[in-house]
């Protein structure tokens, strides 16, 4: 059983809230409203508790809206409260922080020590803080009944997705395995699997008006997307050593699954490509004269060679324009671009397309495996490009493709 859970000197900043003899009644409601806003506030930054984030949380959220000054006096009396409770957890040596942030530290420190991804960590551990609300005390957290209603409660009260039922299935069999040490797991639950739906598609034209609308900085990550059939983060994390373009080939490294595969480079966007090794070279170059840090490199390859972080084959293809603080280790070294800040571009060309459809980043994906399929070519090698596990993963396509290679159906209307 981890030793962080059932830690005994814990502390419970809501319990000790409840038995204080010098706060009345309403007091202590308000105090909890209070906390427990901040400490919401705080737990979804991943921010300590101290005084300097209290002073942050009451300067970008508290005083930004015009509140009566006997709110701000209570709040303020609130917040004191609380700090002075930490002092003294502190002094004695308990653990003030509360269950839930305790599971996600957990699911953190194990998950690292796991070589889970840092994106993987914090989906388990927003799960798993959920779970640790829902609970009332350590005890029911550690039991599989109390896991087994919550999964049942998601699954036929919030009427959640497929995939986010067995996301959340697998952040507790994590929890309960990997971070208590529970041999054995079965919640007996089972997910609730909802009917396929068909991807969105553009036709050829759409594709072209939308990348013509993109920002031009954005303009080749969109073509590549598209051209080679990536998922946004296959795009990403893409090396200078990935792309071969007297070959024409992109190796997609540990896509999905874990799984390397070989896609194709369109022979439009070769000199385009060129060029951008180009622009890379020079940044690299910069940054090696200035002495910054290493690209992260995947896994346990940083330690293995120590020196890939500053070669030029493992530079990223897209880097961003500037260094930034690694959230995993803290140093300052520079990353690919975000790819939040992509996938705004993309919203911001469909709103100038004025269109009706639902479009992402990842329809351009959709929209390469559909126009392959109604150009010809057979669906196992759109499988084998797009990194499919399964045809019938690919076969979806044939419900939206059109002309004799998709759906081949006329209209009974048209042949009037």
């Amino acid at each position: 059983m981890n030793s962080d859970l059932m830690n005994i000197k814990r502390a419970c900043w809501r319990d000790d809230l409840m038995h204080s003899r010098d706060l009345s009644s309403r007091e202590i409601e308000a105090y909890g409203f209070f906390i427990g806003w901040f400490e919401q506030w705080r737990m979804k930054r991943s921010l300590k508790m101290n005084r300097d984030n209290a002073r942050r949380f009451w300067k970008e959220v508290v005083v930004v809206k015009d509140r009566e000054r006997w709110q701000l006096d209570q709040w303020a009396m609130a917040m004191r409260w609380l700090l002075e409770w930490a002092d003294i957890c502190e002094a004695e040596g308990k653990d003030a922080r509360s269950m839930a942030e305790r599971m996600k530290d957990a699911v953190f420190r194990v998950g690292a020590r796991r070589g889970l991804a840092l994106n993987t960590c914090r989906t388990y551990a927003g799960w798993v803080v959920r779970y640790g609300i829902w609970c009332e005390g350590v005890e029911e957290v550690m039991q599989q009944g109390r896991a087994r209603e919550w999964l049942t409660w998601l699954v036929t009260e919030t009427q959640v997705s497929f995939a986010t039922q067995k996301q959340a299935l697998n952040a507790l069999v994590f929890f309960f395995k990997d971070v208590c040490g529970v041999e054995e797991v079965d919640f007996g639950v089972k997910m609730c699997k909802r009917g396929k739906r068909v991807p969105v598609v553009l036709s050829v034209s759409e594709v072209m008006e939308l990348i013509e609308k993109i920002e031009p900085k954005y303009r080749l990550l969109a073509q590549l997307q598209y051209g080679a059939g990536l998922r946004l983060r296959e795009l990403f994390n893409l090396r200078v050593k990935d792309v071969d373009i007297e070959r024409g080939q992109l190796t997609v490294r540990g896509g999905k699954g874990d799984k390397d595969r070989v896609t194709i480079i369109p022979e439009s966007l070769k000199r385009c490509l060129s060029e951008q090794l180009v622009k890379c070279r020079e940044l690299y170059e910069a940054d090696r004269a200035d002495g910054v840090a290493g690209v992260k490199m995947p896994k346990a390859l940083g330690r293995k060679f120590p020196q890939a972080g500053v070669s030029w084959p493992w530079w990223w293809l897209f880097p961003a324009q500037g260094t930034s603080v690694d959230p995993e280790c803290g140093t300052v070294r520079r990353h690919h671009v975000h790819s939040a800040v992509y996938a705004n571009a993309i919203t911001r060309a469909v709103k100038r397309m004025g269109s009706g459809k639902r479009v992402t980043s990842h329809v351009l994906r959709h929209s390469f495996a559909t126009h392959l399929l109604e150009a010809g070519t057979d669906i196992r090698s759109i499988q084998n490009l797009l990194g499919h596990s399964d045809v019938k993963t690919t076969e979806i396509y044939t419900h939206v493709a059109v002309g004799s290679n998709g759906l081949g159906v006329k209209s009974p209307l048209d042949g009037r």
